[in-house]
């Protein structure tokens, strides 16, 4: 058993049904942990004597749960910041390549791990995350997930169709999904996810068969991506010219569902998000990638509208940031530009809760409740010079705000897993942090 002692946020729901009662704060809080399981949260002063005899961290800096990154391709860590076009050439040119090169189990290997660390000095700790079509970039994507305790959910790409580099076929890509389930199933905190990359990746007999594994396997997740781009788009509705929609090509195929998480979601009907609210599916929002890639501008309010579940993701490497904390400040933009605005308690809850509802784990993560798992983050406002002058005597409410707007992993100081440390930021990094 151990105990922190801090200033302790989180936002279990969502603000805009739930109101400012979902927001949970301690000014002066003990988070009790014991076998990586929250025991006890509450008022210092109210659990101080109950638990006097266990051994108390004090945490300087603001304590929020861990990060959820419901959108993120591993895969194309080394591609950020690739230039030119948009989202249908722009895989051509840059992604597709990179890809291939996950046939090498050794070269995944080697991103996997920098790119779970890389999470971690973000302050993300539960992951939605796209591998390839190779099985052996599942296997190690896990295996270094399962090295650092971290909750992981991830699958094979389905990609029939896609470029000769990066093809399988509907047997071996049900053979593969099959044994990945088997071989992970249970262990540690990894989750799997039948991925069919995108409607024109997969002929509809691999899109029928993603649909059957989805059905034949009730703990999995599907993932994959969704009206992200007018060119990406306008090629399905070629393709599927009797489909109502994009959202219907894949609910044509069993894949719309509660399980069902779909990336970007930037130019929707209200017939296909009323269908979405009614399935159960949730949606990722992604501002880096979608500016990035020129693809629009996300829609929250009407998302909102329809009462569809939302999370958070950087969608690297079309996104351009690993920092959820900056991730949450783009998306505050692309909402102003909306005509909406988005305050920092319900971006809290989405990068949190609401990434866990929507990958199904909410009852694990995402909150710091008792019988959660222990995973959260010590957020530092004075990790820069600027932040330390902007937040200096603010509100909770701007603090968290210029967080969102200002910071990025400089302002991570810590990131506990399971109630353990998994990532410190270098001493020389370190600010005052101001009282």
């Amino acid at each position: 058993m151990k105990a922190f002692r801090g200033e302790i946020l989180s936002v279990p729901e969502d603000p805009a049904t739930a109101g400012a009662e979902a927001v949970r704060h301690l000014a002066d809080g003990l988070l009790v942990v014991e076998n990586g399981l929250v025991i006890a949260r509450g008022a210092y002063a109210d659990l101080a004597q109950r638990f006097a005899e266990v051994e108390t961290e004090a945490l300087p800096g603001l304590i929020v749960p861990g990060f959820v990154d419901a959108h993120v391709h591993y895969p194309q860590t080394e591609r950020i910041a690739s230039h030119g076009e948009q989202l249908l050439h722009w895989l051509d040119r840059h992604i597709f390549p990179a890809e291939a090169g996950f046939a090498d189990r050794d070269h995944a290997d080697a991103i996997a791990a920098f790119f779970l660390d890389e999470l971690l000095r973000n302050g993300t700790t539960s992951a939605l995350v796209f591998a390839t079509v190779h099985a052996c970039s599942v296997d190690a994507l896990f295996e270094a997930a399962l090295a650092r305790n971290m909750r992981i959910v991830s699958g094979k790409v389905l990609m029939d169709q896609g470029p000769a580099t990066l093809r399988d076929t509907v047997a071996d890509g049900r053979a593969d999904t099959e044994t990945l389930i088997a071989r992970w199933r249970g262990r540690g905190r990894l989750g799997y996810a039948v991925t069919p990359r995108f409607a024109l990746t997969s002929s509809d007999v691999q899109l029928v068969d993603a649909g059957e594994l989805l059905a034949a396997h009730p703990d999995v997740l599907m993932h994959t991506h969704l009206s992200e781009n007018l060119g990406e788009i306008a090629a399905v509705g070629d393709r599927f010219a009797d489909a109502r929609d994009y959202l219907d090509v894949y609910d044509r195929f069993g894949l719309v569902g509660p399980r069902s998480v779909f990336a970007h979601c930037v130019h929707m009907s209200d017939a296909a998000l009323a269908r979405m609210a009614q399935a159960g599916a949730g949606i990722v929002l992604c501002p880096t990638s979608n500016l990035f890639l020129g693809s629009g501008l996300f829609d929250l309010a009407q998302i909102d509208r329809h009462g569809v579940k939302i999370g958070i993701g950087t969608d690297i490497g079309a996104g351009t940031s690993f920092s959820v904390l900056h991730t949450l400040g783009e998306a505050y933009k692309v909402c102003q530009l909306r005509g909406a605005s988005l305050d920092p308690f319900r971006a809290l809850h989405l990068a949190t809760a609401g990434g866990a509802r929507v990958m199904g784990i909410a009852d694990r993560v995402g909150a710091l409740e008792p019988g959660q798992e222990a995973d959260f983050v010590v957020l530092d406002p004075a990790a820069t010079p600027l932040l330390a002058r902007r937040t200096a005597g603010a509100s909770l409410f701007d603090r968290l705000f210029a967080l969102q707007v200002l910071g990025d992993d400089r302002a991570v100081a810590a990131t506990y897993v399971a109630g353990d440390r998994a990532y410190a930021r270098p001493p020389c990094q370190a600010r005052t942090i101001h009282a």
